[in-house]
């Protein structure tokens, strides 16, 4: 079985017939709300804990 590239060219490929902004801009949307997911709980939490611990120095002074 041989396997045949789709495009001809790299321009092409990236083109898709006319498509290829809706196609890019559908990878871009999608790698951001995965980005979005994946760092938002982490800089949630890490806010958290400087707010905490600026609770602990005024408890504490």
């Amino acid at each position: 079985m041989l396997l045949k590239f789709q495009f001809s060219s790299l321009a092409d490929m990236f083109a898709m017939s006319g498509h290829g902004a809706f196609v890019w801009a559908s990878y871009v949307i999608t790698l951001a709300g995965i980005a979005y997911l994946a760092l938002g709980p982490y800089l949630v939490k890490r806010r958290f804990l400087a707010q905490q611990r600026a609770l602990q120095k005024r408890i504490h002074s």
